[in-house]
């Protein structure tokens, strides 16, 4: 008997060394395909987080070895002093803060009120093509550059050839020189952003929508419930996680603001400094001016260290509401 137990053992020890060998194998894929993302993750994420330190220091470019680590270790060390220039000016600072935050808070919430909308209302056109269509049109604004789309609205706003300015002349309204006119800057500005960021929001959560069960949806037709309360009692819960995740993934950068935006498609207009001037565009014209780094890098860091808190807080808040819908 116990030498049917050794034979076993030996037949045994083969199986699990060729088990060991293929899920090693498995690894070594699978650990290949993740590698290129590392890298690229590695390269242009983390490493250059080395240059925090300019944050903390009066950076120079020294002209006989012109290098970034050479300038990094020379330059002289000057503490939290970098942080004063965003707080130089308190009018000016108010401005930018408020615009800042302001814009943010309204492109957030309008950003997911008219995504979901749209992402509801294309998951209801039966024909395939229409969709397509419409979910391709929709989607193509998102790769367009600042630069680009900046023409598009000159060709509307331009004093003497816009399209706007044309059709109010013709209709005998009062035209407006929207470059040296501020009040209606808001509302273009929340246009252009609506138009070019609503098609990517609408395919993540169209996506979402597809991956809900048709059953569901027989199921409480067969109950007697309207197209209306399929949305509100089928889709919209299943659709929470997926909003609330890009909720909190948005609070993140309510700190930081589409630089683009607010330099490009105003022009860097200066009457519109009022209502355009955000703490992006106002680090670079301060960098451009005076050509201090360390001013630039410690703007840059304070907005990743409160857009962080705001995540971890958001995060918190909703993980002790429900867990299931929580980022982490």
């Amino acid at each position: 008997m116990a030498q049917g137990i050794a034979k076993t053992k030996k037949l045994s020890q083969p199986k699990h060394k060729e088990k060991i060998t293929a899920s090693r194998k498995k690894t070594f894929m699978l650990t290949t395909m993740v590698l290129p993302g590392a890298i690229w993750l590695f390269l242009l994420r983390y490493l250059p987080m080395v240059g925090i330190v300019m944050a903390f220091q009066d950076y120079k470019i020294y002209t006989k070895k012109p290098s970034f680590l050479n300038n990094l270790i020379h330059s002289k060390f000057v503490g939290l002093k970098n942080i004063k220039f965003l707080f130089a000016m308190p009018d000016t600072t108010w401005q930018m803060v408020r615009n800042t935050l302001g814009y943010n808070i309204l492109f957030i919430l309008l950003g997911l009120v008219i995504s979901v909308t749209f992402a509801i209302m294309l998951n209801e056109i039966t024909k395939k093509f229409v969709a397509k269509t419409y979910q391709t049109l929709m989607f193509f604004p998102y790769f367009l550059s600042w630069v680009v789309a900046s023409y598009f609205v000159q060709a509307f706003l331009d004093p003497t050839r816009g399209l706007l300015v044309h059709l109010m002349q013709s209709w005998g309204m009062q035209t407006i020189d929207f470059y040296n006119n501020t009040k209606p800057w808001p509302l273009i500005l929340t246009i252009c952003n609506v138009w070019k960021n609503t098609g990517y929001s609408t395919v993540l959560y169209l996506s979402a929508i597809t991956g809900i069960d048709a059953s569901q949806y027989e199921a409480a037709s067969i109950d007697g419930a309207s197209k209306w309360q399929q949305i509100k009692y089928v889709t919209l819960p299943h659709l929470k996680t997926m909003i609330i995740i890009l909720f909190i993934m948005n609070i993140g950068k309510i700190f930081c603001a589409d630089f683009g935006l607010f330099f490009q498609v105003p022009m860097n207009s200066g009457p519109l400094f009022p209502v355009t001037q955000v703490i992006d565009t106002y680090v670079y014209r301060a960098m451009t001016t005076t050509g201090n780094y360390g001013m630039t890098t410690m703007a840059g860091l304070l907005q990743n260290l409160i857009g962080f808190i705001f995540i971890m807080t958001a995060n918190t808040i909703v993980r002790k509401v429900d867990s299931d819908s929580a980022l982490f």
